[in-house]
């Protein structure tokens, strides 16, 4: 079972949730600056992503990286934006009319209270958004937050790579299953693993290049301040001892 605790809004872990920021930085945009123009197509236009890679500074998505990448930005060129407009648009903190992103009454309420407006990000997110959508290619993942929540809770509690609990959770095992196993730990990432770097749950570092790299997981004191789990007592347990 995923139960969100309440969080103080001053909860320094919040420092871990590049999402939380973002969502913050982009309410106090309209607010200050007025409403966010539109694209024909209904991206976010450029003035406002450039302002964006500046200001969130997004880990593996600072503008240096971006502008690496890319000669201008676009929204979809900035992937956590990208999924941020539609979070936003979907919990109706931020509406599209006459061509230009608004401030809904709601999400002016949230942005004075981080706590309230991480929980609803979260619970969005564990509730079945797809991030297929804010991959490079089509990944189609069928998964279970409770599941996966629960196991990683016990498995990254020292630090664990993605290939473990690929193993743990589905029997796939990185020298035995070639590139399917590349494909499934592709699609976890990105349904799974990044949703919670990018909550601020889990923090993810790098280590290895091309066919050696690793990605190692481990939870942030934002996990500890925010889930409780089922499998909380196995981890207490393991503290204990």
């Amino acid at each position: 079972m995923i139960e969100l605790l309440p969080v103080d809004d001053a909860e320094p872990a919040f420092v871990h949730s590049p999402l939380l920021k973002g969502a913050l930085l982009t309410l106090e945009y309209i607010e200050t600056n007025g409403p966010i123009g539109l694209t024909p197509s209904k991206a976010l236009k450029r003035y406002f992503v450039e302002w964006a890679a500046e200001a969130f500074a997004w880990p593996q998505y600072t503008a240096e990286e971006l502008y690496y990448l890319n000669k201008v930005l676009n929204e979809a060129d900035f992937v956590p934006l990208f999924m941020l407009h539609d979070l936003l648009i979907s919990l109706k903190l931020v509406r599209h009319q006459k061509g230009a992103m608004h401030v809904t009454k709601l999400g002016k309420q949230l942005r004075y209270h981080p706590g309230a407006l991480w929980a609803v990000l979260a619970k969005r997110i564990f509730g079945g958004f797809d991030a297929t959508p804010y991959a490079r290619y089509e990944v189609p993942f069928v998964g279970n937050w409770d599941v996966y929540l629960n196991v990683i809770n016990v498995e990254a509690h020292m630090g664990c790579t993605d290939d473990h609990l690929c193993e743990v959770l589905f029997g796939s095992i990185r020298g035995q299953h070639g590139l399917a196993h590349a494909n499934l730990k592709s699609a976890f990432y990105v349904h799974c693993l990044r949703s919670l770097v990018w909550l601020g749950l889990l923090h993810e570092t790098t280590t290895g290049e091309a066919l050696r790299r690793e990605r190692i997981f481990s939870k942030t004191p934002l996990w500890l301040a925010a889930l409780w789990l089922e499998t909380d007592p196995l981890v207490l347990a393991r503290q204990v001892h």
